[in-house]
């Protein structure tokens, strides 16, 4: 059982060692992204002074506004507990989009946008720089497939050759010669990271196979949610009016224009009427608009969909203090409270876009199953289940783990040449 444990280790890691160096090596490099960018860039995460109160937050998104092109619009924006970091305002394309702004003077500091290495580890880790849907993602799933196995028939031999001591063979000398060094590193220094590695492989398929995707789900119990859908609120293109509105809130083909939560210039007839939107006020000639009121042929009501978000703010930090992040959209804020170790932990306070008053509240500790799995599954790839010390181990697991093939081809040519010598 032994040898067939050996050929089988072998003959699997062979083939496949460099690619599983590669992206071990690639995923520790993204463990602390975040911590080097805002290091390398704090003009962009940082005020240089936290001087007086923020700007309204509708007078701040509206100054955002003016900066934007016009098939751009705000979806969001992350208000920290920091009151040095500037706010994340998040744009509804392109995917993924956000730019920085300084809260008290109300500009814009730059574009989120991952720096030239983290980009490259990135799309090696998942794709082995090529495209999310070539080849390089395909051989990256099966490798780590592939990993799965080397790990265990790892395991498996070490607990079938257990001719010392338990202490004496999970030590690594770094006295006795390199070629011992390398040896134990390889044998000790898989121990050490298997648990952790076994974690970072099996969560990582989700984003490689959907058949695997669809199982791992279904074992706890939670349907699999495909992948390729659009984040954020919609996209929202602009013509003579401020664009048109996702969220089923469609254009007027009529008109001159569509509007984006009363954002915009609005031509569709209603009577023989014309109407505009100016800051977020709505002006309607010659005819009424239900909301408003009506005089001397005119209607006036506000729609601008910032106008609560500042009401929204304040009462979710009331009943969260000590939060680390608030994160305002359409009618949810997501906030992440004080001791909660990942920021995708999140209670949703949902309210009322015309009010600002808060209508419903769903707790992480008391959310669905679903919401926790998938959460779940992203906090144990990246480590972050457990704060800066789970993140350190899955750093160092994985760093460890782009060594260990290239310490085992170390060890397969070094029996091979001695099976050379031997037999001559």
């Amino acid at each position: 059982m032994k040898k067939a444990f050996r050929k089988i280790h072998l003959w699997l890691s062979v083939p496949t060692g460099i690619i599983i160096t590669l992206v071990c090596f690639s995923g520790a490099m993204l463990v602390f992204e975040k911590e080097i960018t805002e290091a390398i860039k704090p003009e962009l995460y940082f005020v240089k002074e936290a001087k007086g109160e923020p700007i309204p937050m509708q007078e701040l998104m509206e100054k955002v506004e003016e900066t934007l092109p016009d098939s751009v619009s705000i979806s969001g924006v992350t208000v920290f507990a920091d009151s040095t970091r500037t706010y994340q305002v998040s744009l509804t394309k392109p995917r993924r989009a956000s730019i920085y702004v300084n809260q008290y003077t109300g500009e814009v500091t730059g574009r989120s946008e991952r720096l030239p290495f983290f980009n490259t580890m990135f799309r090696l880790h998942r794709w082995l720089m090529g495209s999310s849907s070539g080849v390089g993602k395909l051989l990256t799933g099966i490798c780590t497939l592939v990993l799965v196995f080397i790990l265990i028939t790892g395991i498996l031999m070490w607990l079938n050759n257990r001719k010392k001591p338990l202490k004496a063979s999970l030590a690594i000398h770094v006295t006795k010669g390199w070629g011992r060094f390398w040896h134990d590193l390889h044998v000790a220094g898989g121990i050490y990271t298997t648990i952790f590695l076994l974690a970072m492989a099996l969560t990582g398929l989700t984003w490689s196979f959907s058949w695997y995707r669809n199982g791992f789900y279904a074992c706890f119990g939670v349907e699999s949610s495909e992948k390729g859908g659009t984040h954020g609120e919609g996209g929202n293109s602009r013509g003579e009016g401020r664009g048109s509105h996702a969220e089923g809130r469609g254009s007027h083909a009529e008109g001159r224009g569509s509007h984006a939560e009363g954002r915009g210039f609005h031509g569709g007839k209603r009577g023989e009427g014309r109407g505009e939107v100016r800051g977020g006020e709505f002006y309607h000639e010659g005819g009424y608009h239900e909301g408003g009121f009506h005089e001397g042929g005119y209607g006036f009501h506000r729609r601008s969909p910032y106008r609560h978000w500042d009401d929204v703010l304040n009462e979710v930090a009331k009943k969260n203090p000590g939060y680390r992040q608030i994160t305002l959209k359409s009618e949810v804020a997501e906030v992440v409270p004080e001791g909660r170790l990942s920021m995708r932990a999140t209670d949703k306070y949902s309210y009322d876009r015309r009010s600002g008053e808060i209508t419903d509240v769903q707790l992480y500790s008391a959310g669905n199953k679903d919401t926790k799995v998938r959460s779940g599954v992203y906090m144990v790839h990246t480590g972050s289940w457990g704060g800066i010390i789970t993140r350190i181990l899955n750093f160092l697991a994985a760093f460890i783990g782009a060594t260990l093939p290239l310490t085992g081809y170390w060890l397969w040519f070094r029996r091979k040449r001695a099976a050379i010598a031997h037999r001559q």
